[in-house]
């Protein structure tokens, strides 16, 4: 099966890479969640609602609707902050990258081997840091972020309406295998952030697993 890909390329100053992450990744994320689910029997369930929140940006003239949910809120902002730091350090003639939020399900392997995880749908966001050269420069940098944020959460608002492939509703024993049961208030569809700058290899779990079996094949 093959990924549905999203792209968005996005130009900003260093101060502002976290919360237009969390814009793009929060909305999306908004419309690939449901209620904690509650099942009666195996194929019988209830879907609690889903809270949300508005969140007021401090460095862009922005507001945005997330999930009301603290622990998966405080998961993907440690993952944009990890990326936001390493681009926000990068030398200035590399301060590019992308940060990835992928959904993925679960399929069940023989023993003794881990279910494989098939990704359904990829959002990445480049990010360019291209930081004001005058207060002038800076205003109207600023206009720019807003309008073009605008734009994404329309589009990002008629791609999740298109009648595309998402996984379809599980049964009680394969819940695990599609959403993220994790959370107490919250089911997610199952997701993970990778994100790399330009010229670096993905931070991704694959890519460090194959690290540490080339690592121990070394020894």
């Amino acid at each position: 099966m093959n990924a549905r890909t999203i792209a968005f390329e996005l130009s900003m100053e260093g101060r502002q890479v976290d919360e237009v992450v969390a814009c793009i990744f929060h909305t999306v994320l908004f419309h690939r969640s449901s209620g904690k689910f509650t099942y009666n029997n195996e194929e019988s369930y209830s879907i609690r609602t889903v809270s949300y929140v508005d969140v007021d940006c401090d460095f862009i003239d922005f507001t945005y609707v997330c999930c009301e949910s603290e622990a998966l809120g405080r998961n993907v902002k440690r993952e944009i902050s990890d990326f936001s730091s390493l681009l926000r350090g990068a030398d200035a003639g590399a301060a590019r990258g992308s940060i990835s939020l992928e959904f993925f399900q679960k399929r069940r392997a023989r023993w003794p081997f881990q279910p494989e995880c098939v990704p359904w749908e990829v959002w990445t966001v480049y990010c360019e840091l291209a930081e004001a050269r005058s207060e002038h420069d800076m205003h109207t940098k600023h206009e720019n972020v807003v309008e073009m944020l605008q734009d994404k959460i329309v589009f990002i608002t008629e791609i999740i309406n298109r009648h595309e492939y998402v996984p379809k509703m599980p049964s009680r024993s394969d819940a695990d295998l599609i959403f993220d049961t994790s959370y107490a208030d919250i089911q997610p569809y199952l997701f993970k952030v990778h994100y790399n700058l330009s010229g670096a290899p993905p931070t991704s779990v694959g890519n460090t697993v194959r690290k540490l079996i080339r690592d121990t094949l070394s020894l």
